[in-house]
């Protein structure tokens, strides 16, 4: 009988010469892997594929980029929101995360950076890659066994299979547990959305608040759980890395606004200046229950939504707002209750909250020690995941599909289109 967190472990005690050994059986997660050359082998266009499952999104120019994580990127042609259309896929093994400066497009895929030509989405084309500068990312694992020897001289873990594996120690093995806490989160940038006719104009993209990239002018930022790894843009179509920082522990997002990363962490959220932008500054942080939880910036203001349940601690689940006036000692000044808040986003005086099995919630937050008095509008019928303010249209992922309102009108929010994800 399986069961979370028993593991049926044998252990037979081998005796040789005046010396203990002993052999070690249980039943474990063993790992598939993908080989070195498969992998940067593996970036590839291919045609449109349906939407099998909601993830990060990503908007430049007229497109719209839907991660499907591990094994790359939908590209849907946005130029009429109305009617968007599924264009292709990109195939890139291990991808969590994305970002666009003018027509490069930077995925991780596993532990490599590539970058892409997309001014042509019809011949997207591999630039260059970075190898070995990602952490060594596992996918998901049934949780109700541990996770057997890896190998990492033998390629990327790509899936696993549950079976018996033995092991010889000169010791008593105790049994050692793993987590999964990179593909919690996600691996968010800040920045105006170029007005360009395609993905070959001039600019940065804007992703939604789930996300661990951000661009900031000529950098690249991409963090894991405790790591951020920065990167030289200035030439878009030859990054070149320059260094990882430790900025802390348990990161699950990253927020770039006014030269600073604010990240979302399983604790609160920390602060780094990002005015020398290969050696960012620790500045503050702010402290709550263990949660999941990202945020977004405006002003002196940041909006940090907490879910618990499952593994994100506690089951608490809230909207916090935070007064950065003093930036060095962040100030709780409001809180809300929520149901299950994920990702959220703000355009001017208008916050977008996804709210889980909830849907879509909407607030005027002009007065943000009553923001609860000023609900504008709710959409209940969808599973809302993660949302993109564009000015006029909001872009938002849930786990049914992607949905795009025009609140031009704040007073009449309007659905334009909807694409049906897992049909």
């Amino acid at each position: 009988m399986k069961r979370a967190g028993i593991i049926l472990i044998i252990f037979t005690i081998i005796f040789s010469s005046c010396e203990d050994k002993f052999t070690h059986e249980y039943m474990a997660n063993t790992p598939v892997y993908m080989s070195y050359d498969e992998l940067r082998e593996g970036v590839k266009q291919t045609e449109a594929k349906a939407l099998e499952s909601h993830g990060k999104i990503y908007f430049k120019d007229q497109y719209i980029f839907l991660i499907k994580e591990l094994e790359g990127i939908h590209v849907i042609d946005n130029s009429d929101p109305a009617n968007p259309v599924n264009t292709t896929f990109i195939e890139i093994p291990g991808c969590i995360d994305m970002a666009i400066k003018d027509h490069v497009l930077y995925a991780d895929s596993y532990i490599d950076m590539v970058s892409l030509n997309v001014s042509d989405i019809e011949n997207i084309s591999v630039i260059d890659r970075i190898t070995d500068v990602m952490p060594y990312t596992l996918p998901p694992w049934d949780e109700n066994y541990p996770i057997g020897p890896i190998d990492r001289d033998s390629g990327v873990v790509i899936g696993w299979e549950t079976k018996m594996v033995k092991d010889n120690f000169e010791y008593y093995p105790y049994p050692v547990y793993a987590y999964n806490d990179y593909l919690e989160g996600g691996l968010r940038i800040s920045a105006d959305v170029s007005n360009g006719g395609g993905v070959s104009g001039q600019g940065i993209g804007v992703g939604g608040s789930m996300a661990r990239f951000g661009i900031l002018e000529e950098t690249l930022y991409a963090v894991d759980t405790d790591q951020l790894h920065i990167f030289d843009i200035g030439n878009v179509e030859d990054p070149v890395f320059k260094n990882s920082y430790y900025v802390g522990w348990n990161i699950e997002t990253m927020f770039i606004y006014d030269e600073k990363a604010f990240f979302g962490t399983r604790n609160g959220m920390t602060i780094y200046s990002l005015v020398n932008p290969y050696a960012p500054v620790y500045i503050s942080e702010f402290w709550h229950i263990s949660s999941c939880d990202p945020v977004v910036v405006k002003d002196d203001l940041a909006y940090i939504t907490l879910r618990g349940g499952n593994a994100c601690g506690s089951e608490v689940n809230l909207l916090e707002v935070i007064n950065l006036e003093d930036i060095e000692s962040p100030e709780l000044i409001a809180s809300y209750n929520m149901t299950e808040p994920y990702g959220l986003g703000i355009s001017e005086n208008t916050l977008f909250l996804c709210d889980g099995d909830a849907g879509l919630k909407i607030y005027d937050v002009e007065d943000p020690l009553h923001i609860d008095d000023n609900y504008i509008a709710g959409f209940e019928d969808i599973h809302a995941y993660d949302v993109i303010p564009l000015g006029s249209i909001l872009i938002l992922v849930g786990e049914n599909g992607i949905f795009q309102y025009d609140y031009s009108n704040i007073i009449d929010i309007q659905l334009l289109s909807e694409i049906v994800i897992g049909e």
